[in-house]
């Protein structure tokens, strides 16, 4: 039977409702042959999603903000933590940064069976049949809108145990293609014990790596690998350590063009030597060695050339214990910011995280980690910037058990101003960094006039997020807002009927800002339309946008489509075509 033949026997069908019917003809024009496939369960936060639009809303009061620093002419990070369902907060990103996030580091639950993943409010346990499913529906929805927030040169990695790795790399691989596949990471996370084991004693986990686009990805070298000590026994006058090694070798391919005699300074005369009967030759030819004589090194009857220490080494698949720590690692790490009230299960350590984000990150990437709980990317990114980068990280967690505000927020909160360790040793804070706190709220997805007012009120933070803009402009009127920053400005008409009286403020801002950039105007409109002409007299001044258009468009790709009670129709391309349906229990 082909498709169009069981199609019309499922319009046929009596008993079942509309939804029903659409659900298994899309079922049938399902036509993946190849690669994962498991039954995609209704997640009720992607239900809300139906009918409500995402926003971030400031708890003000948990600012961390160092007035000191912020004043001055250094360029501060502002982190981002998000509370809220992870999903709803990808989709508010993705009007604020899609396209800008240059790291990805998630440690999502790892589906164990043992209370470590919730689906709909539910702990999934080993015994549901849909165990799988449920966590791949999780999975795929959240990683998709991840992959638009990854910039081209971008990188993601995830942690991720046994339970999930095969069906993890297969839909990565969907989701991100299999050409754009880096590694996978095996971290040794300890060592020893494990004697009650049955079979075997499971000493690792794994960190997937994928890039957004494998030609414009690059990873750093390991600048911190252990090298050789003894391999750079020498100085050079600058301070370079380095090692010699022989100009002539009987181990390569011999040739008579590379018997030659070389002369020192000195007028002393130098040939391959015979090495155990075997005639040797030089490396390098007559010409090479006339050009960079000077890199010559004349020693003990014979000729070298130096080989310096390098910056760092390409990175290693494997990751152990000993240089990245352990379970406890993490556990110890968070006991040592705040004190042994914390009961926070399973946190990676400090060295692994800090490790992956030095890998991927540059001194001014964005960072991003959707599945944050004990907070351990932002201190890791904030440790970074100790080398004077200016590294932003995005946090997003729930705020079950409170882990939100009283691990996550607070963790970071003592990091950043400072705190007593475990050992009463008083720990300087990362003062250079500032910490923001917003909470998702909605706005109904109906697109009425007052919706759209509402919709373009609520989105001023979700702006200040998108243009790293926080220093308001003092004015008391209700009618816009404006904001600057070292780097950028910007202002939000909420009633269009005021533009004219917005060139005042625009020229305001023109004249205090102290970069390059133009003034940014969010205007409200009913449509697409920003009113150009309009603003003519400042125009050369600016860059607009229409409110809240620009947030509807950047939605348009993510959010869950709406209900509807049409029945699909045959797809065109399948008349005819004839294939076994019964493993396409498809999402």
């Amino acid at each position: 039977m082909n498709k169009q033949d069981l199609i019309s026997k499922i319009k046929q069908l009596d008993g079942i409702s509309q939804d029903e019917r659409a659900y298994l003809i899309n079922l049938v024009n399902t036509k993946k042959k190849y690669g994962l496939v498991w039954e995609d369960k209704p997640e009720e936060v992607e239900e809300q999603l139906r009918e409500n639009l995402p926003v971030l809303k400031e708890v003000k009061e948990k600012a961390i903000i160092n007035e000191d620093v912020t004043l001055s002419e250094v360029e501060v990070p502002n982190h981002i933590l998000i509370e809220g369902d992870n999903l709803h907060a990808l989709t508010a990103l993705t009007f604020t940064h899609e396209g800008k996030i240059d790291v990805i580091y998630i440690d999502p639950p790892y589906n164990t069976g043992n209370k470590d993943f919730k689906y709909n409010d539910t702990f999934v346990d080993k015994e549901d049949s849909y165990r799988h499913s449920k966590w791949l529906s999780f999975m795929d929805k959240r990683l998709r809108i991840a992959k638009k927030l990854l910039s081209e040169k971008g990188v993601v990695f995830i942690s991720i145990d046994d339970n999930e790795i095969a069906q993890l790399k297969l839909l990565c691989d969907e989701i991100f293609r299999t050409d754009n596949f880096l590694a996978q990471l095996v971290w040794k996370k300890k060592q020893g014990g494990g004697n009650d084991s049955r079979f075997f004693v499971v000493e690792h986990e794994y960190l997937l790596v994928y890039a957004k686009n494998i030609n414009a990805v690059s990873i750093n070298l390991d600048s911190e690998h252990e090298l050789d000590n003894g391999l750079y026994p020498f100085i050079d006058e600058d301070g370079t350590e380095y090692g010699l090694v022989t100009l002539d070798k009987s181990s390569i391919r011999f040739s008579e063009s590379l018997v030659f005699e070389i002369k020192d300074k000195d007028g002393n005369v130098y040939t391959p030597r015979i090495v155990k009967g075997k005639q040797s030759c030089w490396r390098w030819g007559k010409t090479k060695v006339e050009n960079e004589f000077d890199k010559l090194v004349f020693k003990n009857g014979k000729v070298y050339t130096k080989y310096y220490r390098p910056e760092g080494v390409v990175a290693k698949s494997i990751l152990y214990e000993t240089r990245f720590g352990r379970t406890e690692s993490g556990k110890d790490a968070i006991k040592n910011v705040l004190g042994n009230n914390s009961t926070f299960s399973y946190p990676k350590p400090l060295e692994l995280v800090t490790h992956t984000l030095k890998l991927g990150s540059n001194e001014n990437s964005t960072i991003l980690d959707f599945f944050a709980g004990s907070g351990t990317t932002l201190q890791a990114a904030m440790e970074l910037n100790k080398d004077g980068g200016n590294r932003q990280c995005i946090l997003v967690t729930n705020n079950e058990n409170n882990i939100c505000e009283e691990v996550t927020y607070e963790r970071n909160k003592r990091v950043i101003q400072g705190y007593t360790n475990a050992k009463g040793v008083a720990v300087e804070g990362l003062k250079n960094n500032n910490l923001r706190y917003y909470k998702s709220e909605f706005v109904s997805r109906d697109t009425s006039l007052k919706n759209k007012r509402e919709l373009t009120y609520l989105a001023t933070e979700l702006l200040c997020i998108k243009e790293d803009c926080y220093t308001a402009f003092p004015s008391k009127e209700k009618w816009f807002k404006a904001f600057t920053s070292k780097t950028a400005q910007f202002i939000v008409i909420y009633d269009e009927v005021r533009i004219e009286d917005s060139f005042e403020i625009i020229e305001a801002l023109h004249t205090q800002k102290t970069n390059d950039n133009p003034v940014k105007v969010y205007v409200f409109s009913h449509g697409q339309y920003p009113f150009t002409e309009d603003f003519e007299e400042v125009l050369p001044l600016i860059t607009l946008c229409a409110l809240p258009d620009a947030i509807y468009k950047a939605y348009q790709n993510v959010l869950p489509k709406k209900k509807r009670e049409v029945v699909p129709v045959l797809e065109e391309d399948a008349v005819g075509e004839e294939e076994n349906l019964f493993n396409q229990d498809a999402h």
